[in-house]
C-alpha cells in the first residue's frame, strides 16, 4: 500500500465563553490540520483560513491537497515558497516541512533554524470586545496576567479604556482596534490610549486607508496587522507604523516569518508575534519568533474550550513549551 504524502482535514474547536472583535463574534475556531510524510517521518502543521483575507477552510484544504503530487515528488521547503503565495495553506505545509527536516536531522526546530528557542515566554491575554463594564470585569478577573490585549473598535472605546484602567491599575495594556476606528476619531482615541497608559495600538484604521498615520503624532506606538502580511509591502511601513504584528498564517509559514522579523528590525520596526484563534499546533512554530519580539500574543489556546493533547502549558500569562510534543522535536 502506498502511503499518501499529504493528509489534511478541517477541524473545529469550540470557543471558551465568547470571542468578539470589531468585525463580529465567533463560537468556534475552524482550522486545517496537515500531516506530511516523507521517508517514514511525519511532520504536522495547522493553519487558520481567515475570511478577512478571502480564505475559506474548504478552499484552503483543496489548495493544500493540490500540492500532494509535488510533495510526494520531493518538493523542498524552498520550492514550496514559490509554489504557493503567503497565506494559510502554505503555512500549514511549511510548518510540517520544518518538523520533518528537524526530525530527519535529529535536532529540534530551533537548532535547525540556528535560533535560541526559549522554553518560556510571557504572552498577552485577550479581553474580547464588550460593554465597558463587562470588559472591566473580565480584565479584573485576568489581573494576574502580566499583559492584557483589549479588543476595541466600536463606539464607546474611550469609556472602555477609562473603566478598564480603573479596574486594573497595574496591568500592562495593549489595544487592537481591528481596523475599527475612523480618521476623525483617531486623534481623540490615541489620546485616550496614552492617558490610560496603553503601550501599543494595533491596526487602528482600515488597511488601505491608513495614510493619516503618516501625518499625526503617534502618542502611542502603532502596529500594523492587516496592513501588511509578508515581505511584500514591508518596506512601506516606516513613517506610518512603529511595529508589525507577524502571524504565520499571514506570512505563509515560519520560513517567510523569519525573513519578515529580520527585515522589520532592519527597518527599525518593533515586532509583535501574533496568532489567529487556534490550538497549540499553531502556537508552537510561532514561539520560535519570540526572541525577536517586544510583544508576544500567542494566547489562542486559552480562548478555546479545549486544546490538543501534547500542547503548550499556560500559567499566569506564561507559556511553557518544555513538555509540548505536538511539533518541533
Amino acid at each position: 500500500m502506498t502511503t499518501k504524502p499529504v493528509r489534511a482535514q478541517i477541524e473545529s474547536f469550540p470557543v471558551l465563553g465568547h470571542f468578539t472583535i470589531a468585525r463580529g463574534s465567533r463560537t468556534e475556531a475552524k482550522v486545517v490540520r496537515v500531516e506530511v510524510e516523507r521517508d517514514g517521518i511525519i511532520g504536522t502543521g495547522e493553519c487558520v483560513p481567515y475570511a478577512r483575507y478571502g480564505e475559506t477552510a474548504e478552499d484552503t484544504l483543496a489548495t493544500i491537497m493540490a500540492q500532494a503530487p509535488a510533495v510526494g515528488g520531493g518538493m523542498s521547503r524552498a520550492e514550496l515558497q514559490e509554489a504557493l503565495p503567503p497565506g494559510a495553506a502554505r503555512n500549514a505545509l511549511d510548518c510540517a516541512f520544518w518538523a520533518i527536516e528537524a526530525r530527519a536531522a535529529g535536532v529540534d526546530v530551533g537548532a535547525l533554524a540556528g535560533l535560541h528557542w526559549p522554553r518560556t515566554m510571557t504572552t498577552a491575554f485577550t479581553i474580547s470586545l464588550d460593554t465597558p463594564e463587562a470588559m472591566a470585569a473580565a480584565a479584573a478577573n485576568a489581573a494576574h496576567m502580566p499583559l492584557l490585549k483589549l479588543k476595541l473598535g466600536a463606539a464607546g472605546d474611550s469609556e472602555r479604556l477609562a473603566v478598564i484602567r480603573a479596574a486594573v491599575p497595574q496591568a500592562r495594556l495593549i489595544v487592537d482596534a481591528n481596523e475599527g476606528w475612523s480618521d476623525s476619531d483617531l486623534p481623540r482615541l490615541l489620546q485616550a490610549c496614552a492617558h490610560a497608559g496603553v503601550e501599543l495600538v494595533e491596526q487602528p484604521l482600515p488597511a488601505g486607508n491608513d495614510e493619516l498615520l503618516e501625518r499625526i503624532e503617534h502618542l502611542v506606538p502603532i502596529c500594523a496587522d492587516e496592513s501588511v502580511h509578508a515581505l511584500a509591502g514591508l518596506d512601506a511601513l516606516p513613517g506610518r507604523y512603529d511595529a508589525i504584528n507577524v502571524k504565520l498564517d499571514k506570512t505563509g509559514g515560519l520560513t517567510e516569518a523569519l525573513a519578515v522579523v529580520q527585515r522589520a528590525q532592519g527597518l527599525g520596526l518593533s515586532v509583535m508575534v501574533g496568532c489567529m484563534l487556534s490550538t497549540s499546533l499553531s502556537m508552537l512554530p510561532a514561539t520560535l519568533l519570540a526572541p525577536f519580539a517586544r510583544w508576544v500574543d500567542l494566547d489562542g489556546p486559552l480562548l478555546l474550550a479545549r486544546d490538543r493533547a501534547g500542547g503548550l502549558t499556560y500559567g499566569n500569562g506564561t507559556i511553557d513549551r518544555s513538555k509540548a510534543t505536538l511539533w518541533g522535536r
